[in-house]
């Protein structure tokens, strides 16, 4: 297998070790000065992998099918605006991408978690949830994918909120889930979740030492694309997990 990390920042190379840590022939290549990638970079390239920004995604994956690539693995965040685009342009060219807010097994085990316990807490009267997340100060988007992926799930769970809080002052927001965002040092990723109820509060917390669980995560969806064929457009990292494979992550040195 060939691949292509479009991106190369942090996260990105450390996708590129990861993969080549699984024998897998790994390139990384850098935002492009004209604005798009020459399609003639994706010559014999099985996979690409998007660790850019989210406002390059649609650029990337029409360049890159352009190119003759046919599997993706998504692995930026606040590309939101353009997923329908993007799926359609997969569908109509034959391609399948593998897209998630956070390649981390343990953040999808989390979201699931999470989910649960919403559940659970949207039946007891007084248990008001919250989402709190800390990433490093250079971070762009605000709230993080992964926290606006947990907010949806806790939305889906409890009847009584309906929306995200709106960052104004004053009381909470009647029927609203707070999400707060911190932006502060070099932290990798730390998501926490509550339930605050009379008398108690229950908390959940991922937290990320780096970023080889992310990278693990990839070097699987990658390999999930290459096995065989898959339905063309865009499918969910949970996909991946519920396969029973094994996901190998290994501490970054």
């Amino acid at each position: 297998m060939q691949a292509l990390i479009l991106g190369d920042g942090p996260f990105g190379r450390a996708v590129a070790d990861a993969l080549a840590a699984h024998g897998v022939a790994a390139r990384v290549a850098g935002r492009p000065v004209a604005g798009a990638h020459d399609p003639g970079i994706f010559a014999g390239v099985d996979v690409v992998v998007d660790a850019s920004r989210g406002d390059a995604v649609l650029a990337n994956v029409a360049a890159a099918v352009g190119g003759g690539v046919r599997r993706f693995a998504i692995a930026t965040t606040a590309w939101e605006t353009d997923r329908h685009e993007v799926a359609a342009l997969l569908r109509a060219r034959g391609a399948a991408a593998v897209a998630a807010s956070n390649f981390s097994p343990g953040a999808l085990i989390f979201g699931r978690l999470v989910q649960l316990a919403a559940e659970q807490a949207a039946r007891l009267a007084g248990y008001e949830p919250y989402v709190v997340e800390w990433h490093r100060h250079g971070k762009v988007d605000r709230p993080s994918g992964t926290a606006r992926d947990l907010a949806r799930r806790i939305l889906a769970a409890d009847p009584a909120r309906d929306h995200v809080s709106s960052p104004t002052n004053g009381p909470a927001e009647l029927g609203a889930l707070e999400v707060v965002a911190v932006r502060a040092g070099t932290n990798p990723g730390r998501h926490l979740v509550g339930f605050d109820g009379p008398g108690e509060t229950i908390e959940l917390t991922l937290t990320a030492r780096d970023r080889s669980a992310c990278a693990a995560g990839v070097v699987a969806a990658a390999e999930w694309l290459f096995v065989e064929s898959r339905p063309a457009g865009l499918h969910r990292f949970e996909a991946v997990l519920d396969t029973g494979d094994r996901i190998e992550v290994a501490a970054a040195s």
